[in-house]
């Protein structure tokens, strides 16, 4: 018989529907169930792409005797933590007070208030590698409870104590100053002491990605010019690319890898991993033209077009690590198989990727490529392009081979903030590399979370089966905006520009905190929690606080409303130490960058049907401009919509584009040569009143 989770719409909880466990989904009525029967609640968060998650669930939940202890002793409630971010962060910090460390499967138990007293993460079904078994720590729990409460009671208090201290951290910062010129050259140095220069990347195994961190070495040096921020972002970007954490068959990117190496991932596909990723390597090869990063992003990008997407225009969460019981099946070869395909082409393939009898994955091969492909077309007498395009078709055969293996499960959950980080990667795409079709998906999806995700009250955080649920969050609302706001960029349109000012309103008017001057991840007239969570670390997402800094200082700048300035401002000033733990705060950063960066505004004008418009328009779009203000106008002389764009008009009635850098503007530049010339002189050159060099 089903259990509680039956009734729900995420893929996670119904994977546990069957359980014996007797599972209640997050609520009141789990809480109300746990004060009329004095029994403890067992709360265990997970999400559908976890492996361990699987396992615990293997071997302890869907055992019954497991499943019986923990009916006897507890009420037990099952969260998936990307549909309740707040529930997850809330409670993950109380468990790494306790045990020092974090993870999934998360398990806390809770005093029926919802206050932890004890927890730590996966537990297996025997003792083993000095961990007490799942049973033992059951009747642990339960004993300590019901027979040391008054203990119970205080750990609960300091703990939730200490996590409410953790919410308000920068309230009383001295300065409330964001970041300076100092403080990105200080991280700067922090990041370059944890860089692998072998095999990219920042610190040993395991390593992840951390786009958010290379975004911000990107941006230091456009400003800066300085050389180690820029070969430290190529080189991760590129060994991360030849690993096996790449999907070479498929396209996209799994979660991390489990060695230094980038050779061994942990196979799930998280839709947010892509999303910042491509925006990276969309970055990286608008800085330098290389042909190879454009080949990553487009590849990652088409991946989520191809296997994220949803019918409605919304992107999917996630695939799972796992596929017919093993994880990362679907995703390895044997020599055996390889040549099946392939035919006289296998030999070169299985050298170029690394399959072999041997294997590097539990006796099968993950493709990598861990030599250099010039070096292997002279090898074998080719030439590179010939090598490319045999190599190209192979790839083909053995994608469309795998797809008649049985796949890893998709969670097709749309969330809203995943989904704004696609946009944004898509926008980015469209206009680096002129592809109509990626703004079309960013457009349908944008328009996806304003009509199907918004409700009453605001954006939602989560959206399955024609039911959007949960208040969205911080990092939805302000990714949203800023996804908005980069849209605008590529499809002028000012009903994307609206919509973003909208979301700044709903980022102040549901987050932000008057009487202590901090935004916080939850609206205020949401669920209560023991504590109203605020995260400001950015970690493999960006956090809701540098989102949400990120998108007032926009505003400010593009609209010239100076409460949206001088909120961004306070929220960056709120995260301490940003430059210390540099590796925890990369998406900060990265907004203090643009912040600290000359402003640089662009106003184009004229008919956007006119092709002189749509060339000046390109010359913008392919660039990385961070922190660029960008206003599109139709150069009457009447059009002050914007700040920006008062006093621009056409020139002889051909459309126009004014650069302004430092606050000096140029004169108005109709050639796309002209505007090419100008902005290749950003940003160390600068302009003067003339548009020349300043």
């Amino acid at each position: 018989m089903s259990n509680r989770l039956a009734e729900e719409t995420s893929p996670y909880l119904l994977q546990h529907a069957d359980n014996p466990v007797e599972w209640y989904p997050w609520g009141e009525e789990a809480f109300a169930a746990a004060r009329s029967s004095d029994r403890p609640i067992l709360l265990s968060i997970g999400y559908s792409a976890c492996h361990w998650c699987h396992v615990m669930e293997r071997e302890s939940f869907e055992d019954p005797e497991t499943a019986a202890l923990m009916n006897e002793l507890f009420v037990s409630v099952k969260v998936d933590r990307e549909e309740r971010p707040d529930v997850d962060h809330v409670y993950m910090q109380a468990v790494q007070a306790m045990t020092g460390h974090g993870g999934w499967p998360l398990t806390a138990f809770l005093t029926p208030a919802g206050e932890p007293f004890f927890g730590g993460t996966y537990f297996p079904p025997a003792p083993r590698h000095g961990m007490p078994s799942f049973r033992e720590v059951l009747r642990a729990a339960a004993g300590a409870y019901s027979g040391r409460r008054d203990q119970v009671v205080r750990t609960a208090a300091q703990l939730r104590e200490a996590i409410g201290k953790a919410a308000q951290r920068g309230r009383d910062a001295e300065d409330g100053a964001a970041p300076g010129e100092r403080d990105l050259a200080e991280a700067l140095q922090r990041i370059a002491r944890a860089f692998d220069p072998t095999h990219g990347g920042f610190g040993g195994a395991p390593k992840f990605p951390q786009p958010v961190v290379v975004e911000f070495l990107l941006r230091h040096h456009w400003r800066t010019g300085d050389p180690q921020a820029l070969a430290m972002s190529l080189h991760t970007l590129r060994r991360m690319a030849a690993g096996g954490m790449r999907d070479h068959l498929g396209g996209g990117f799994h979660r991390y890898s489990v060695d230094a190496r980038w050779l061994v991932p942990h196979f799930e596909k998280m839709l947010y991993d892509n999303a910042l990723l491509a925006s990276t390597y969309v970055h990286a090869h608008q800085l330098t033209g290389g042909p190879d990063l454009r080949e990553v992003a487009e590849t990652t990008l088409d991946y989520v077009l191809d296997d994220l997407t949803s019918a409605e225009g919304g992107f999917f969460a996630a695939r799972d690590a796992d596929s017919e019981g093993e994880e990362g099946r679907f995703y390895v070869w044997t020599p055996e198989e390889v040549d099946q395909v392939l035919g006289p082409d296998g030999a070169l393939f299985r050298r170029v990727y690394d399959v072999s009898d041997v294997g590097n994955f539990e006796g099968r091969s993950i493709l990598h490529l861990p030599h250099d492909r010039e070096a292997v077309a002279r090898s074998a007498g080719l030439d590179t392009e010939v090598l490319a395009a045999r190599l190209a078709a192979a790839r083909t055969q053995l994608l469309a081979a795998r797809r008649a293996r049985p796949e890893p499960f998709r969670d097709e959950k749309v969330l809203a903030s995943w989904s704004a980080l696609t946009i944004r990667a898509l926008a980015a795409a469209a206009g680096a590399f002129d592809r109509a079709d990626y703004r079309d998906v960013a457009r349908r999806a944008a328009h996806f979370l304003l009509d199907t995700m918004r409700g009453p009250d605001g954006l939602m955080h989560t959206y399955k089966d024609g039911t959007a649920k949960v208040p969205g969050m911080l990092p939805d609302v302000a990714g949203l905006g800023n996804a908005l706001l980069d849209l605008y960029l590529v499809d002028p349109d000012p009903f994307w520009l609206d919509e973003g000012r909208r979301a700044g309103e709903e980022v102040i008017a549901r987050f932000w905190d008057e009487e202590a001057e901090l935004l916080f991840d939850t609206p205020a007239d949401g669920e209560s929690l023991i504590v109203r969570p605020r995260d400001l670390q950015d970690g493999a997402l960006p956090s809701g606080q540098s989102l949400a800094a990120e998108l007032l200082l926009r505003l400010g700048a593009l609209l010239g409303v100076d409460r949206y300035r001088a909120i961004g401002e306070r929220v960056l000033g709120s995260v301490p130490d940003a430059a210390v733990h540099a590796l925890a705060f990369g998406h900060t950063l990265a907004v203090a960058e643009t912040r600290v960066a000359a402003p640089l505004e662009i106003a184009l004008v004229g008919d956007r049907n006119d092709d002189a418009w749509v060339e000046l328009h390109r010359e913008i779009t392919r660039r990385f401009l961070p922190g660029l203000v960008f206003a599109a106008g139709t150069g009457d002389a009447g059009d002050g919509s914007l700040p920006l764009l008062t006093g621009k008009t056409t020139v002889d009635g051909r459309p126009a584009a004014y650069v302004c850098w430092h606050h000096t503007c140029s004169p108005p530049v109709t050639e796309a040569a002209a505007l090419r010339a100008m902005l290749d002189r950003l940003p160390r050159e600068g302009l003067d009143a003339h548009g020349e060099r300043g």
